[in-house]
């Protein structure tokens, strides 16, 4: 028995709701470099993708912040789209970022594309995947 398209469609949007509402709780963890945030919201298997083609781990992400060689100070998101896939979502998002990498500047326009995906338990999204590129 298949669902009608009304349950469906609200199921979509409870989604995208707690999806958006993690997007910002990433966004903040990032500009506060908060570690515990970041590991909750973040997919221990996780594949990203940076800007450089360079894929990062988890681990990597976490000790540049935990380390203090990345500093994020602003963060401003804008054009952020989110379709949802069943237990799966998709943001597309563009980010403004200004901060320190390494001690030195790292400014930039960047679009990120992120994967999430609930928990087995279904308590929470992580990011499974993602992806950023420079805007030109």
């Amino acid at each position: 028995m298949t669902e009608p398209a009304e349950s469906i469609n609200v199921m979509q949007q409870v989604a995208q709701t707690q999806i958006l509402a993690a997007e910002e709780q990433l966004r903040q963890a990032m500009l506060d470099s908060d570690i515990a945030t970041l590991q909750a919201l973040l997919a221990p298997e996780l594949i990203f993708t940076n800007h450089l083609g360079q894929r990062v781990s988890l681990q990597d992400d976490l000790d540049a912040h935990r380390s203090g060689q990345l500093q994020i100070h602003t963060l401003t998101l804008s054009e952020q789209q989110v379709h949802t896939h069943g237990d799966m979502g998709v943001v597309s998002v563009r980010a403004q970022i200004a901060g320190i990498y390494a001690g030195q500047p790292a400014n930039g326009d960047f679009r990120f594309t992120r994967v999430w995906a609930l928990t087995a338990d279904r308590t929470a999204w992580r990011v499974v995947a993602a992806h950023s590129g420079l805007v030109v």
